[in-house]
């Protein structure tokens, strides 16, 4: 049997939802506020939230009266989601690696650092084509994504993190390309786990490299969820803007 990439176990245990729980609906509500502020979508324009959880930025969008898929490897994740399915939100298990749908989207989203997964450049390269060819001719993708060099700068070697009734001992190291994150705990169980983050350590030049060559030009970055400018070192987080 093939071995699970970290991702799918991951964020298929109901411990993910624990430690980020912190991930709430009010800090999602202002983030989609002042992108559709600036994108300035055409009233029920077709969007989609690639790697979208639990739906918390899908729902969002939905409510402002846009039609939105939310795709998601995570079958539990997206169990849940499904639960807050309307006529205009609905979503779907589905590797963003693969293609989906083709020219059909006005708009696609990949939020909070959904990328830099994979074991492989080909399947970065895979997931940006993708992304890519969902998008109609026009159509803009934004990408949510960690600001490398701020959070090499503040890196903890370990801490422990204590959610409800668990103590999460998270371990960070940083190997010349990719940010690992080890965390290990006690379940309610009684047993031992430990599951392990893996995230390509891209900068802004990567990401406009990968997905010039996927089709898209970056039309503008942004350092915040308020949207004021990429500070390399300053900027809390990388949000990137590119067009079809």
């Amino acid at each position: 049997m093939k071995k699970k990439a970290w991702f799918e176990c991951w964020f298929n245990s109901p411990y993910y939802k624990v430690l980020y729980q912190n991930r709430d609906m009010n800090e999602a509500e202002d983030f989609t506020e002042a992108l559709v502020a600036y994108l300035k979508p055409a009233p029920g324009a077709r969007m989609l939230d690639i790697g979208c959880g639990e739906g918390r930025f899908a729902v969002q969008l939905a409510r402002k009266g846009y039609d939105v898929i939310g795709i998601d490897l995570a079958e539990n994740r997206i169990l849940k989601a499904k639960e807050k399915e309307t006529d205009t939100l609905h979503f779907f298990v589905h590797d963003m690696r693969m293609p989906f749908y083709i020219n059909y989207f006005d708009f696609s989203f990949n939020f909070f650092t959904s990328f830099g997964y994979f074991a492989t450049q080909r399947d970065n390269v895979l997931a940006a084509r993708s992304f890519a060819g969902g998008l109609k001719r026009g159509g803009r993708l934004v990408v949510d994504y960690l600001n490398r060099d701020l959070v090499l700068q503040q890196m903890k070697a370990r801490e422990i993190i204590h959610r409800e009734d668990i103590d999460f001992d998270i371990q960070k190291d940083y190997d010349g390309s990719h940010i690992i994150k080890h965390i290990r705990f006690t379940d309610r169980e009684g047993n031992p786990q430990h599951f392990t983050e893996r995230v390509s350590a891209f900068g802004l030049e990567d990401f406009r490299k990968l997905f010039e060559e996927a089709g898209l030009t970056l039309e503008a970055t942004f350092g915040d969820y308020q949207l004021n400018g990429f500070d390399n070192e300053r900027s809390s987080r990388l949000i990137m803007v590119f067009k079809k």
